[in-house]
């Protein structure tokens, strides 16, 4: 039992010491600080401590801890700090009221420099460096920007140039504070009440000038469109002309050929053809695939060069020259026919003349006329002897053959 009480106490008094001894020997830099080692003995080390537990030996050292986060200076009537806007007198001896913003930070490694000329401390609610950066921005931003007049303000390239030039100075001077500044902002720009009016007025002049700059770079870049336009037009009007000229040559040349001739007659063109020596119908077939755009000259054969009207010329005439051969064939074998027909249908007409006009002949039309005589249904009796002569057959039938008066 005493033996666990004893383990006990030896666990309390070592989590006393746990607890109690970092508090002695350690002490802890926190995030967004810095922090600087100060020795009793040899002063204020070199070295920036940075975030977390350092070693340090009570009544020996002594850890001091700045903010390593920008700070601002804010020159303008809120109460984001204790400075006021900053008056300036311009060149052209104009009072201006200014609302600036400076953003300043300790710089890197530097902060123990800061400590060692005791700037570290504390004068109310601020550290002693930041009021010296206070003093010394005020002063390069009243040298630094009297430099411009009261036009320079409003015009964005001035004012620009303006404030990197003080950033330039202003961290000149806080380097020996070992400070270092981000920017000067110039956040708003206020004039005499009587001047305001005035410059609005010169400001609404200078949009003027803008405006009517821009009127004229619009009406150049339109000019320019315009011409633009008009040559475009006008290039595409060659174009389609050189391409109706082109057409029309390779019209004329497809219903034509390339063979000038005076001879209109069907043939005259292909019996000029032949009679041209190989160079010149060489330089006609190139001239042919250049104009058809067909390539390789040797695929121009002479229909091209002839030209398809001289083409339908000679086919009408071949045409119409079968078509003549043809019809006075087929007028002199109609008639020929027509001949044959008519000496045998004669012939035929004589020799059956001749046979009607024998006794048979005779005896055979009367029969065939005999099929179409038809008697009366009532006989009238005529004669001077009272006997109808129809009743005499033999009589009556010689009568009727023409063999008898």
């Amino acid at each position: 039992m005493k033996g666990l009480v004893r383990v006990s106490q030896i666990i309390v008094i070592a989590g006393l010491a746990l607890m109690i001894l970092p508090k002695i020997f350690f002490d802890n830099v926190a995030p967004g600080e810095v922090g600087v080692r100060q020795s009793a003995v040899s002063g204020v080390l070199d070295d920036d401590l940075g975030p977390g537990w350092h070693l340090r030996v009570p009544g020996l050292h002594k850890i001091i801890t700045l903010p390593t986060a920008y700070f601002f200076l804010d020159y303008t009537n809120d109460d984001l700090g204790p400075q006021e806007p900053l008056q300036i007198r311009t060149r052209d001896n104009n009072v201006v009221e200014l609302d600036v913003t400076v953003p300043v930070r300790i710089k890197p490694e530097e902060a123990h420099a800061i400590v060692r000329q005791g700037n570290h401390i504390k004068d109310g609610d601020i550290y002693r460096y930041q009021k010296l950066a206070d003093q010394t921005t005020v002063s390069v931003l009243r040298e630094e920007l009297a430099h411009l007049e009261s036009n320079g303000f409003y015009s964005t390239e001035q004012r620009i140039k303006i404030q990197d030039e003080a950033l330039a100075k202003l961290n000149l001077a806080l380097k020996d504070l070992h400070l270092e500044a981000q920017a000067v902002l110039i956040r708003a720009v206020r004039f005499r009440p009587e001047y305001e009016k005035q410059l609005q007025q010169i400001q609404l002049n200078e949009q003027n000038k803008l405006l009517d700059a821009a009127k004229q770079q619009l009406a150049t870049k339109q000019q320019s469109l315009d011409n633009y336009t008009n040559g475009t037009k006008a290039q595409a009007s060659a174009t389609e002309q050189e391409w109706v000229r082109k057409q029309a040559d390779m019209e004329r040349a497809y219903q034509l050929g390339l063979l000038a001739s005076d001879d209109p007659s069907p043939g005259a063109a292909r019996k000029k053809l032949a009679g041209l020596p190989p160079d010149q119908v060489a330089a006609l077939r190139k001239q042919a695939a250049e104009l058809f755009a067909m390539g390789d000259p040797e695929h121009v054969d002479d229909s091209y060069l002839i030209g398809i009207k001289n083409i339908e010329a000679e086919t009408l005439e071949y045409k119409n020259r079968l078509t003549a051969e043809a019809d006075g064939i087929d007028a002199k074998l109609e008639a020929q026919g027509e001949a044959m027909v008519a000496k045998v249908q004669g012939d035929y007409e004589t020799k059956l003349n001749a046979l009607l006009g024998q006794p048979a002949g005779k005896a055979y039309v009367a029969y065939q006329a005999a099929a179409n005589v038809t008697f009366a249904k009532t006989l009238t009796f005529s004669s001077a002897d009272g006997t109808p002569s129809v009743l005499r057959l033999r009589r009556f039938a010689e009568q009727f053959m023409g063999l008898a008066p």
